[in-house]
């Protein structure tokens, strides 16, 4: 039987709405579940770029136990609350929203890593953020305590290409930053770059600069442009850190 169109509109907008009412429910509970899983993401991209995660670890209780955080400024001040007088927790800090801000009021979360039970620092790990070819590529760089040798690193991306790009997130590929310099002979800032090409003579493998990856030039041009722009924005802090080691070993 062929129906009115009154009804056919009627019986469209209540299924319509049943159907948006669903969803937002689905959405709603879905979102403590979500979260979860970027915090566990989240934590685990930081707790790898400074030591090896082992099967069946817990590693919310481990970065519990392991990490501590602060955030800086570009000066390398530290702030413990934003413009509006929130209270800054560096876990909370939109890395990827930060990106768009201005350097100069750009919110700069530390990781500290620490022994079991112990509050000396055996490393410091910094988030970075950046272009690559298609979409953002980010990472997490782990300094030791000398504040210019790579302890560990580690990098993802939003669409880079499979087999090219992509293979930032390859452990062989991030293995390849340990033990690299920030810093020359001269102590002037010179942070690391990944080559053109790959399977690079071991002459251009010097402490500032890393294997490329084959056909993935403008990936590899993007990782170098953030690490250089981040170790540029932590610099400040890094030095103060530096200063303060000084004053104590002297002391």
């Amino acid at each position: 039987m062929q129906q009115s169109n009154t009804y056919i509109l009627v019986f469209s907008l209540v299924l319509t709405i049943v159907i948006g009412g669903l969803l937002a429910l689905t959405s709603a509970g879905l979102a403590p579940l979500q979260k979860q899983a970027i915090e566990l993401d989240t934590k685990s991209q930081i707790l790898g770029a400074v030591m090896d995660l082992e099967p069946g670890m817990n590693i919310l209780e481990t970065y519990e136990e392991r990490i501590s955080s602060i955030v800086v400024n570009v000066d390398g001040e530290i702030l413990e609350t934003d413009a509006e007088g929130n209270t800054l927790v560096a876990e909370n800090v939109n890395i990827k929203k930060q990106f768009k801000v201005p350097p100069e009021n750009r919110l700069l979360p530390v990781f500290k890593f620490h022994e079991p039970n112990s509050d000396q620092v055996d490393a410091y790990i910094f988030p970075v953020f950046g272009n690559g070819l298609w979409d953002n590529i980010w990472g997490y760089i782990a300094l030791e305590t000398d504040l210019v040798t790579i302890k560990g690193a580690k990098f993802d991306h939003a669409a880079e290409t499979p087999g090219l790009g992509a293979r930032i997130t390859e452990i062989q590929v991030q293995d390849r930053f340990r033990g690299k310099k920030i810093y020359n002979d001269l102590g002037e800032l010179v942070s690391v770059s990944m080559l053109k090409r790959e399977n690079n003579a071991e002459e251009f493998l010097d402490p500032h600069h890393v294997d490329g990856m084959s056909g993935a030039t403008m990936t590899s041009k993007g990782v170098n442009d953030m690490l250089n722009k981040y170790f540029g924005y932590y610099q400040a802090y890094m030095d103060k850190v530096s200063e303060n080691n000084d004053m104590a070993f002297a002391n």
